[in-house]
């Protein structure tokens, strides 16, 4: 057994960082250990998507992940809420492969969220940046990014996966 070779499969735990920009907006910064091209599938494929994207300790499934991830393309995610369900949905905006995707978050009352995610790769790894404009400061203070770190978590584990598999080549 070759040690070295096992503990190389091992994700490094990185470092999550949640930032107040200004009153309308939260960025959250992270390195995932995996290349931007595999990175951008991870947020692009409904089949991938939906394996990291729920936080395990929330206790929730997705039901539905629909993607339809081109400009003017639409998404919407279907979770079980008490004896109902609840949905996120949205319109993409941006679809720039392997570096920057933005989109709508349209299922609140008090406006539209924008959010935006780049990709920027350095050394087969890759910064990824999650920039959320709120349209109010009740909206940022009501908003999930608390959940991001944990979601991260799991993209860095969902890659680790993918990365000696030819499951998005």
């Amino acid at each position: 057994m070759d040690v070295g070779r096992d503990s190389e499969a091992v994700p490094t735990r990185n470092r999550t960082e949640v930032e107040r920009k200004s009153e309308l907006e939260l960025a959250v910064t992270r390195t995932v250990n995996a290349p931007a091209r595999l990175v951008f599938e991870a947020w692009t494929k409904a089949e991938l998507f939906r394996r990291w994207w729920v936080p395990q300790s929330f206790g929730l499934t997705l039901l539905s992940c629909e993607m339809d991830v081109r400009v003017g393309g639409q998404y919407r995610l279907v979770f079980p809420h008490e004896d109902s369900t609840m949905e996120f949905f949205g319109t993409y905006l941006e679809v720039t492969p392997h570096s920057r995707l933005v989109w709508t978050n349209e299922e609140g009352d008090g406006g539209t969220t924008i959010t935006t995610v780049t990709f920027d790769e350095d050394a087969g790894k890759t910064l990824l940046v999650v920039h959320d404009r709120y349209p109010s400061k009740e909206a940022l203070e009501s908003g999930a990014m608390g959940a991001m770190p944990e979601a991260l978590d799991q993209l860095d584990a969902l890659l680790a996966s993918l990365g000696s598999s030819t499951e998005t080549k």
